[in-house]
């Protein structure tokens, strides 16, 4: 066994051998595409401080730039109470002094999302992953086949949208351009099968064939299709009866166009699966990416509340089509290149 990320517990199972973790790559390309991503979003609120003075007036600015940027209400509150609170202990007085203190409380309100994916604990390593239609679901798990085959592992891809034929074809797609790398992908797929029997089967398979991983792909729904989350219920129940052990991470794909649409979403799916995760993707020119902070404090206050919650982390963010533009989410980067 081994880990392709870094161990999140030391409760896992041991590692043999180990693979980098994708952040340990050259992230300078990736930080410019993510700066140039968060334009749109951070624009608004930089422009902020190009005054000369520190006053009720700048902080009102900030409030309406923060609520454009779809913090959401709670989220642009907290961090204007802390910006306060840190201008007050610094005794700033320049409004570029500002901008840095908002980076840092800004940082670290989203520093608990960034966690790293952990596999290799569980063999095979099952991965469940769920959102809406048009989230990049399919994609973002083509990308992360590419993360885990470039790393050496052996990945196996469920084609659980078995009704949509693009689906199918779109995953066997990736699979064909990620047995490139050193590890190996296979997929499993059945056309107008059952969904969880497709999950049942590829849980199975990938115990027989050794894989490290099996991603399932799951078809995209809304939550208010009653029938279709009762659907991925059934997914996860059947794939525990596979491997009770399973699914060990249940991720979430998430638009950042959406803005606190996904947030909602997050909730709902969360209610419904017990998310262990999240994917943002199509950052790149949007206006909405305040919506991370509005997740921050919904994840704080969850586990502030539940006291056996787990976290939900944002394991990725995508900026772009291209299989390098699905990286690790590091909290500084972000806010660092949103207020940039």
């Amino acid at each position: 066994m081994f880990n392709i990320f870094r161990s999140k517990s030391s409760s896992e199972v041991p590692s043999t051998s180990a693979f980098p973790s994708s952040s340990s790559k050259p992230r300078e390309g990736w930080l410019g595409k993510l700066r140039a991503g968060l334009r749109k979003t951070g624009g608004g609120i930089a422009t902020v401080f190009t005054g000369t003075r520190i006053d009720d007036a700048l902080y009102e600015q900030l409030e309406e730039a923060l609520l454009m940027a779809d913090a959401g209400v709670k989220a642009t509150q907290y961090l204007l109470d802390d910006l306060k609170r840190r201008v007050k202990e610094s005794k700033a007085t320049e409004p570029a002094a500002v901008k840095a203190l908002l980076v840092d409380a800004l940082a670290d309100l989203l520093t608990p999302l960034e966690q790293t994916l952990s596999v290799g604990g569980r063999k095979p390593t099952v991965i469940m992953v769920a959102g809406v239609n048009g989230a990049g679901k399919t994609t973002s798990i083509g990308k992360l086949t590419h993360h885990l085959a470039e790393a050496g592992a052996s990945v196996l891809l469920a084609a659980a949208d078995t009704f949509r034929a693009a689906a199918r074809e779109q995953l066997m797609v990736w699979a064909d351009r990620n047995r490139q790398g050193s590890g190996s992908v296979d997929i499993v797929h059945q056309a107008g099968g059952d969904p969880a029997s497709v999950c049942f089967d590829a849980v199975n398979a990938g115990k027989a064939r050794a894989k490290d991983v099996v991603l399932v792909d799951t078809a995209g729904r809304l939550p208010t299709q009653l029938h279709l989350m009762e659907e991925l219920k059934k997914i996860k129940r059947v794939v525990q009866k596979a491997d009770e052990t399973s699914p060990h991470e249940i991720l979430l794909v998430i638009d950042g166009n959406t803005g606190q649409n996904a947030l909602t979403q997050v909730k709902s799916f969360d209610e419904a699966l017990g998310l262990t995760g999240l994917i943002v993707t199509k950052l790149d020119g949007t206006a909405k990416g305040g919506v991370l902070a509005a997740i921050a404090l919904w994840a704080r206050d969850r586990a502030l509340s539940t006291a056996d919650a787990r976290p939900v982390p944002v394991y990725f963010i995508g900026v772009g089509e291209q299989l390098d533009e699905l990286e690790t989410f590091s909290a500084r980067e972000f806010a660092q290149a949103l207020l940039d």
